[in-house]
């Protein structure tokens, strides 16, 4: 089967396409993608993983054609991001 990983970077945006065999997890596409070789220091957290913007496990079972999405920290809160927008 055919997976996307995906990780965005502050400076572009990484896709990895990935040919697994059925019943592959979350965390078996990402070490096949290479991700983790190309992003030195990236550290995956397993409560910021997602499939099309719906949070998984790593060791939940993909399907042909899903997006692995990796979700790196917020750098700055929400709310914080408002006020400075409206200028408060």
């Amino acid at each position: 089967m055919a997976v996307e990983v995906v990780l965005a970077l502050p400076d572009r945006q990484q896709v990895y396409r990935v040919e697994l065999g059925q019943g592959a997890s979350v965390m078996q596409a990402i070490e096949a993608s290479g991700v983790l070789l190309d992003a030195p220091g990236l550290v995956i957290d397993p409560d910021r993983l997602g499939v099309f913007a719906r949070r998984v496990r790593p060791d939940d079972t993909l399907h042909d054609g899903d997006r692995v999405e990796i979700y790196r920290p917020l750098l700055l809160d929400p709310k914080d991001a408002r006020r400075r927008r409206a200028g408060g």
